[in-house]
């Protein structure tokens, strides 16, 4: 890796109203140069709205032509980058892209000066989600920070906010929508399942599959031992290499092929080209189908109640991407697996949950969705996504602000329209997945969800597991608007469009502690506010500090406290 760009003044040259910019990049170099267009021109805007306010915005570290890039690039770099700034200034994170938090983590942990994270409101890169995912990583270990965004740097509000956090160091955002559980009345009969579910973790155990923890630099996604026991949840820490010699030496090609053919006929549509560096193959699929045998025959073989693949960056360099896999575990409706010798398939009609790119929090979340939607008969298929943008639906069907939620490619086909029919494989983007592989793509159908995230608290005496639960609706939009957004942000991905109730843009981003949530649909809004009552109730007979947020449907009406 190239040495990192020191600044060049020491830190006791700047002038006091000097504010240091840093900039945390990807780990993959084409990612950082394709990207770094975007990433420039948010720096100018910021650098001017600084200078309306009287402050000068100066890089803490270098632009290297070499790289073709300005980002901090790993770890190492980040930490010689951070041993150049003078730990009091007032310092500023910016992100227009997807970003690896551990780069600049430990510096950020001893920086005493104000810490401010802003993003750029633009599906094009994945700011957003990387600024998100850095305000959970310092959530959880308890630095002070305050974050902003923005879709114009020169508007008032920005102004506005900017100038309170350079005058005070703190930024104030309207969180008035957060309600904890114990205002929450829950009948009892709900809270007692609640608790019968809690029960069985405490007493059954549940096993946690991790194919190498840690993804992509995401602290907030590794849940300490002792926080995750007292769940009743323990890791089987499994190993990737293991993953890839199953995968590639003990499935068979003819497996591979049943898996592929189960697939194309029950309607999913790859687009299949010839070319291994930009397009979708059918050697790259079939790669992926003995991943999914190999997953299934390896959480099997240890007991796992469900299992987390990292791929990035264990993975990336010897197997197509795991997405594929990932949304075929986390339906009830996939390719039937069996153990060698046997001839009965592993989980039949049942998901084996899926926790992408080892987010345990993800996976706590998903393994306790399970269990409680199917003690109340609703759909068990959940998946993560990412909070990637969002905006007013241009096409005016429906007056309310829509999010995107999009992940990279492993949602389950139930939640499609359509399902498996409504489902595409395109080859994920080269800059990140250089060996390819299938997404598993389509728009989701619209519904009732419930949306959810838990989080690492580490601000107080003592770290504590937290989590937030929310009612959302998917709504469908027409065909042009979906493109619309799909071209705004990744079409090869798999998207949802929700709008969550009770939970502005602005208060969504000001509360959340992660880039990704949780979605599950249930039957109808009645059944969808049920399940959240009874995993609010297990998750709290758990140990999690539980809160409710927003409303139980659209509007100001239906308060959880009412």
């Amino acid at each position: 890796m190239a040495a990192a760009v020191r600044t060049t003044a020491s830190p006791n040259s700047r002038r006091p109203a000097d504010v240091v910019l840093v900039a945390s990049g990807d780990l993959r170099e084409e990612a950082n140069r394709v990207c770094w267009p975007a990433q420039k021109q948010m720096e100018a805007d910021l650098g001017k709205a600084f200078a309306a306010a009287g402050r000068r915005l100066v890089r803490g570290h270098g632009v290297s032509k070499a790289r073709g890039h300005g980002f901090i690039a790993g770890a190492r770099e980040g930490l010689d980058v951070f041993a150049g700034i003078d730990p009091e200034a007032p310092l500023v994170v910016a992100e227009a892209v997807w970003q690896y938090s551990n780069h600049v983590l430990p510096g950020l942990t001893t920086h005493s000066g104000p810490i401010l994270t802003v993003a750029n409101w633009s599906g094009q890169w994945p700011g957003l989600v990387g600024m998100l995912n850095l305000n959970g990583s310092l959530t959880k270990s308890g630095v002070p920070y305050s974050t902003l965004w923005a879709d114009d740097f020169s508007s008032p509000s920005f102004a506005r906010h900017l100038k309170a956090w350079l005058d005070t160091g703190r930024v104030h955002h309207d969180t008035s929508h957060v309600v904890p559980v114990g205002a929450v009345r829950i009948a009892p009969k709900l809270d007692q399942l609640g608790r019968q579910i809690a029960a069985g973790f405490i007493h059954g155990k549940v096993l946690m599959g991790v194919f190498d923890e840690g993804c992509m630099g995401m602290e907030n996604a590794i849940i300490p031992d002792r926080l995750l026991h007292a769940t009743g949840v323990f890791k089987e820490r499994l190993s990737q290499s293991a993953l890839w010699y199953e995968a590639t030496a003990r499935v068979s090609e003819a497996e591979a092929r049943d898996v592929l053919r189960w697939l194309e006929k029950a309607g999913m549509r790859f687009h299949f080209g010839k070319n291994e560096e930009t397009d979708l193959t059918r050697a790259q699929v079939l790669l992926q189908c003995r991943m999914y045998v190999a997953t299934l025959r390896i959480a099997e073989r240890y007991g796992c109640d469900l299992v987390g693949i990292q791929y990035q960056q264990g993975l990336k360099d010897v197997l197509p991407a795991s997405d594929l896999v990932e949304g075929m575990l986390n339906d009830s409706k996939r390719p039937p697996v069996c153990m060698p010798g046997s001839t009965k398939p592993i989980r039949k009609g049942k998901p084996l949950t899926h926790f992408n790119e080892v987010d345990e929090c993800a996976g706590l979340d998903g393994i306790l969705t399970e269990r409680v939607h199917a003690a109340l008969g609703e759909p068990t298929e959940n998946t993560l996504h990412d909070i990637r943008w969002g905006d007013w639906d241009r096409s005016r069907t429906t007056d309310q602000w829509v999010w995107v939620f999009e992940i990279s490619g492993g949602a389950p086909p139930s939640h499609f329209i359509g399902g498996w029919k409504g489902a595409e494989g395109f080859r994920q983007p080269p800059m990140y997945f250089r060996l390819g592989g299938s997404t598993l793509a389509g728009v989701s159908k619209p519904g009732e969800i419930v949306w959810s995230r838990i989080w690492v608290d580490g601000t107080g005496a003592t770290e504590k597991l937290r989590m937030d639960i929310g009612r959302a609706g998917v709504v469908k939009l027409p065909e042009e608007e979906t493109r619309r957004r799909l071209e705004s942000t990744t079409k090869q991905w798999p998207i949802m469009h929700a709008v969550t109730y009770g939970v502005s843009r602005d208060q969504m981003m000001a509360r959340h502690k992660a880039n990704h949530v949780q979605v599950a649909y249930a039957r109808d809004a009645e059944a969808a506010d049920r399940c959240a009552l009874v995993k609010a109730a297990a998750a709290r007979a758990l140990g999690i500090e539980v809160s409710f947020c927003g409303t139980r449907g659209p509007g100001t009406n239906g308060r959880w406290e009412a």
